[in-house]
């Protein structure tokens, strides 16, 4: 049995680790990968917080749907999208409005402002929008307008 295990460690191959220069040579690699590709990641926050201002304005619209299905008509302008979370007061009155509400908090858009809301909407039945980036109306790119009229 000893003569066995020392033949094994006899046969076995050296441990060669990696020299000096294949470090170099795998590190310069990955800086030109890296400088390819992270520019064309770093390009597009604007383009994410568009996706995700889309993705809570249809969040809000289904809550939207929801209060509309219960209490047969959209909150006023006046009452807003307050009237999600809050019982609303006024015209019209929320008579079947579900106790907990239709969400749980107002999102604010990725720009750090609330969500905007029509009734009547100028593009169907309500409007819900971000102004984008600059908070104005209109503009492009980050500044545009994003709104449940984009589809």
């Amino acid at each position: 049995m000893i003569q066995r295990l020392s033949r094994s460690v006899q046969h076995r191959l050296p441990v060669r680790g990696f020299t000096l220069l294949e470090v170099v040579v795998v590190v310069a690699i990955l800086a030109i990968l890296a400088a390819v590709v992270v520019p064309q990641f770093l390009d597009r926050p604007g383009e994410a917080r568009q996706v995700r201002a889309k993705q809570d304005i249809a969040a809000v619209v289904t809550a939207l749907n929801l209060y509309r299905l219960d209490n047969y008509r959209y909150p006023s302008t006046d009452q807003g999208l307050e009237a999600l979370v809050n019982k609303p007061a006024g015209s019209p009155p929320a008579d079947n409005w579900r106790s907990g509400g239709y969400l749980q908090r107002l999102p604010v858009d990725p720009w750090g402002q609330p969500y905007r809301y029509l009734n009547p909407g100028r593009h169907g039945d309500v409007d819900v929008y971000s102004l984008g980036a600059d908070a104005r109306a209109g503009g492009e790119g980050e500044d545009a307008d994003v709104g449940n009229w984009d589809g």
